[in-house]
């Protein structure tokens, strides 16, 4: 082999050698790129992991709320109404009171009766307040809100019509409390 050629070889292996150390300098550079980019990662994933752990806390803490809430709701619907049911019972109280006075037993009679219907119209008030309303005896006979108890003859009603009421009906809105006793015509 002739000094040219050796030279050449050399070359080629100082080349090959070069090369190589180019190759494993840019394979530790980017491992080392890659690894800051891991634990760049690694925090990120660590930080939604921590942010979702909170808003997960967060939403568990609402429902718990909303649900005591909505406990309490159901548990005090009526206190409103209860409280506009005082009044009245204070009209009954006074009525029983009022018996015991030493007037008269017509005058006495007379005011009962006049504080019943006022007691009377109190609580029907208050029951219209709240969305409890009587049937109205004007209205035609509908089997949803009217119970017939019995049937008659009546020239003066046609056949269906209400000719009297044994018991009132009360609706709560629009649903039926309790149906009318009706007596209709045949």
């Amino acid at each position: 082999m002739s000094q040219d050629e050796q030279n050449k070889q050399s070359s080629q292996k100082e080349e090959i050698e070069n090369n190589e150390n180019n190759e494993i300098e840019d394979s530790k550079e980017l491992r080392a790129e890659n690894s800051d980019e891991l634990e760049e990662l690694r925090e990120q994933n660590m930080q939604l992991a921590d942010k979702y752990a909170r808003v997960h806390a967060d939403f568990e803490n609402i429902k718990k709320r909303l649900e005591r809430e909505k406990y309490q709701a159901v548990e005090y619907a009526n206190e409103k109404f209860a409280k506009d049911l005082i009044p009245v019972i204070d009209s009954l109280s006074m009525a029983i009171t009022a018996t015991q006075s030493d007037a008269p037993a017509q005058e006495l009679l007379e005011k009962l009766k006049e504080g019943i219907e006022l007691t009377m119209k109190l609580f029907l008030t208050t029951l219209e307040k709240h969305g409890v309303t009587p049937v109205s005896e004007d209205e035609a006979f509908d089997p949803s809100i009217h119970h017939a108890v019995q049937q008659v003859d009546s020239e003066e009603h046609e056949s269906g019509q209400i000719v009297e009421t044994f018991q009132k009906g009360y609706r709560y809105k629009d649903r039926p409390l309790r149906d009318a006793m009706v007596v209709i015509a045949n």
